[in-house]
């Protein structure tokens, strides 16, 4: 009897010695030309480290401290819900994926006009990702513009933690209200670093730029002993170089630059690196990302797993109308790949119109993507049960399999179905006044949307939250 093999579908782009050209390149940029570090107490700290020199604001990194900060982080560690169930471990797992973006405005599912991103559209937002399975994680959607912005960023973090237990990719805008979030945080829910269920989400300045606030931000992770992901965004031909080269090079110095600042405030510290390659339309000035954005994702997912470290790439939105061909074109393009290479997380599925909207039908496109192309995946067992050599054997010409032994074990799991899209005969279709397939998809959005309900603790959190922010409030 044949041992099981499990085949599955796998993308590389680059070899061994890609990678190290590349790393090499990045070596280059951060001993010549350096990165620029706006904190005093960043400059301050890595100024007394050795292989680190500090000329006034500029920083330059030698190989050696660059190359102990890769081999001080870790290589995975393990994420938690709010309960504190194990829910996976990043770096050492498939592909994870997540909603959310920061936008400034809301699309209805059904008229697709938008409106201003409020507190009510986050609670909606949250539940719908809690609800939809293959959605691992909860990003900050929008940034609330029916709060006052010294505390908006508060109540949009509490709306998160009080509609869903799952873990948490918490961005906050006004880095002076970082610290406070944080603290709401544990008072709601206790340490945070014993069964981390908080993903703090910083990004630098591209190009070469660790600003304040992203440093600032960095020492109060740090200093709870909680992960955090340091993604860069670059724009081809303005922020970035305009080749993929470039780009490559460039971008993995800033993340090796941050690397080495985490490991430097806390050896050991772990990280998640990760850029978002995009571009700049030069004459409509719209960014977006073009499909060598997506091979530029997995080029960087590899160099990042050569060097054992996660990897948080594009989420693949951001390109479409709402709910659209663009959109659905996007979504396959940076899913599927993302699941046959070495991406780790895929974070910020659900906005539209270059990020600057949220779209709740986007999210449950997104939901159909993401599930049939973990089927396609998952690829398949060879060996002797799975063949069903006996069946085969046993049927012969002419014969069939409808009720064989292997039909009967896999026929429930065999393929996919649908919760939107039943299979229609083409009579069938015809009879039912030939149904619009995105018709259909809003409409099981709409519908989705009005059942769902909150967690038991609902309540409790939110009150309890708004009695912190009301003390925060006194002394902002």
């Amino acid at each position: 009897m044949s041992q099981p093999t499990l085949v599955q579908p796998k993308i590389n782009v680059l070899d061994e010695e890609h990678i190290n050209q590349i790393h090499e390149y990045a070596l280059t940029i951060l001993a010549q030309t350096g990165l620029k570090v706006e904190s005093e107490k960043a400059l301050k700290l890595l100024a007394g480290h050795s292989g680190v020199k500090v000329s006034g604001d500029r920083v330059t990194f030698e190989r050696e401290v660059v190359e102990w900060a890769i081999q001080a982080a870790p290589s995975y560690f393990d994420v938690y819900n709010r309960l504190g169930e194990h829910v996976f471990r990043m770096g050492d797992d498939r592909t994870r994926f997540g909603i959310g973006c920061t936008t400034l405005h809301y699309q209805d599912p059904i008229s697709g006009k938008t409106v201003p991103f409020n507190r009510k559209h986050m609670v909606k937002m949250v539940r719908l990702g809690h609800v939809l399975p293959k959605y691992d994680t909860v990003a900050t959607i929008g940034i609330l513009q029916d709060i006052p912005p010294d505390v908006a960023d508060l109540y949009a973090t509490l709306e998160m933690v009080a509609n869903t237990t799952k873990p948490l990719v918490v961005l906050v805008s006004d880095e002076n209200l970082f610290p406070a979030t944080l603290d709401m945080l544990e008072h709601l829910t206790g340490k945070l670093a014993e069964k981390p269920y908080i993903l703090p989400y910083f990004n630098p300045i591209t190009p070469l730029v660790i600003n304040r606030g992203t440093s600032d931000k960095m020492f109060a992770t740090i200093e709870r002993g909680l992960p955090f992901f340091y993604n860069s965004y670059g724009l081809s031909g303005m922020t970035s170089p305009i080749t993929p080269a470039g780009v490559l090079a460039m971008l993995v110095a800033e993340q090796l630059a941050g690397l080495t600042l985490a490991q430097v405030i806390k050896e050991g510290t772990p990280i998640v690196l990760g850029f978002l390659p995009a571009y700049i339309d030069m004459q409509s000035m719209v960014n977006f990302y073009d499909p060598t954005s997506y091979f530029l994702n997995l080029a960087g997912a590899e160099i990042m797993a050569y060097y054992d470290i996660p990897y948080s790439g594009t989420g693949g939105g951001a390109t479409g109308w709402g709910p659209d061909f663009m959109t659905a074109a996007s979504y396959w393009m940076n899913h599927l790949p993302a699941l046959m290479s070495k991406v780790d997380f895929v974070g910020f599925v659900g906005n539209t119109m270059t990020g600057k909207v949220f779209s709740p039908v986007n999210v449950v496109m997104g939901h159909e993507i993401i599930t049939q192309a973990l089927k396609f995946a998952e690829g398949c067992t060879l060996d002797d049960e799975n063949v069903g050599l006996s069946d085969i054997l046993e049927q012969g010409p002419g014969g069939h399999f409808l009720s064989t032994p292997l039909t009967r074990k896999h026929v429930r799991q065999a393929y996919y179905k649908s919760p939107i899209y039943p299979r229609f005969t083409f009579e069938e279709w015809s009879k039912l006044g030939q149904p619009d397939a995105v018709t259909m998809l809003k409409e099981y959005a709409r519908d989705l949307l009005e059942t769902l309900t909150a967690p038991e603790d609902h309540k409790e959190l939110l009150e309890k939250g708004e009695r912190f922010i009301q003390t925060v409030e006194l002394t902002v």
